[in-house]
């Protein structure tokens, strides 16, 4: 078995080869969020027309670049224009250990399918998403076994909520022998909603009237209609949010316990509200109290999303080479500190 701990400087002991697979907005600010990082490099890509892979490394600037110029991250050196571009790449980037999956789960079955690839592909590996709907976690639950056989270890939930936030309930709970209820209140600024066009179709999805088919099947247009008519704001109560699954998993509190909501401002930068995480419950003295965690209004829903993405992703890979497979959540495993 591969050790984990090849220094105390560096775990993870030479930078682990990492990929991305989707490179817009979300993808894209994973590079740059790479390009900083010495225990880990990005050195494959993957968009919907093509794909890049160089084990010395992939310049974030330039990736973005030419996926700007060019409309894919295909013209980067080769022309690897594909129409399979997620299967393609798993069978050439044989030296990748991980991978984010920076993919919409539009349909609502797409990362469960994407998980699918890589088992049929025979990878092993660790996977991390940043998945937000219940019922999707629950689809990458169901192949937790095909998953643990051929030696994967996914990690599932794994953003800013569920996440970071649900790894924050998980610890406020501590303080309590009854947990009564989490509230989860989020606030995002997007400066251009254009750069992040399938996060926003997801957040749409989960308003009133709408569903995943019916956000994914709206065009530019229609979005930029719908958010006119909302002066560019979404305000979003009582999502389908897998905090509720993740922390039930874990055994902090039952589902409906758990609520999920706030606002997206996809015309300014600046968050409309703080994010934070409220956690109540009665102590062993019989006393009830809240314990709350807020993150800081300066950091960025790219930068809360992609941090705890890659140090899921390092928890994850220390758990690889333990032998541990399967799926696990945001709530069950702590993020590592990526240096």
């Amino acid at each position: 078995m591969t050790q984990v701990l090849a220094s105390s400087n560096n775990p993870l002991g030479a930078p682990v080869q990492v990929g991305i697979l989707g490179f817009g907005g979300l993808g894209q600010a994973a590079s740059r969020v790479l390009a900083l990082k010495t225990e880990m490099k990005l050195t494959a890509i993957a968009d919907q027309k093509g794909y890049a892979y160089n084990p010395q490394g992939l310049n974030a600037d330039i990736s973005i670049a030419s996926c700007h110029a060019h409309g894919s991250i295909g013209y980067l050196d080769d022309d690897i224009l594909s129409n399979d571009t997620i299967h393609e790449l798993i069978r050439r980037a044989s030296g990748v250990e991980g991978y984010f999956l920076a993919l919409p789960n539009l349909p609502n079955t797409f990362m469960a399918s994407v998980a699918q690839q890589f088992i049929e592909a025979g990878w092993q590996g660790v996977l991390v998403d940043a998945m937000k709907r219940t019922s999707a976690v629950e689809q990458l639950l169901t192949l937790s076994d095909e998953l643990k056989a051929c030696g994967i270890t996914y990690m599932t939930g794994c953003g800013a909520t569920p996440g970071l936030l649900t790894a924050a309930a998980a610890l406020a709970a501590q303080s309590f022998s009854e947990v009564h209820s989490v509230q989860i209140t989020f606030g995002v600024g997007i400066a251009n909603w254009e750069a992040y066009r399938a996060t926003i179709r997801e957040d749409i999805a989960h308003m009133p009237g709408y569903d995943v088919e019916a956000a994914r099947a709206m065009t530019d247009d229609e979005v930029a209609a719908l958010l006119a008519r909302t002066n560019g704001l979404l305000t979003l109560e009582n999502m389908e949010h897998a905090d509720d699954v993740m922390l039930e998993l874990a055994g902090i509190c039952d589902r409906d316990r758990v609520t999920v909501g706030g606002v997206v401002d996809t015309r300014n930068p600046k968050k409309p509200l703080s994010t934070n995480v409220r956690v109540t419950g009665r102590t062993f003295e019989g006393k009830l109290s809240t314990n709350t965690f807020t993150l800081g209004d300066e950091t960025s829903m790219a930068a809360n999303v992609c941090g705890p993405a890659f140090g899921y992703l390092k928890a994850g890979i220390e758990l690889h080479r333990r032998g541990l497979h399967g799926v696990f959540t945001a709530a069950e495993v702590m993020p590592k500190f990526v240096r």
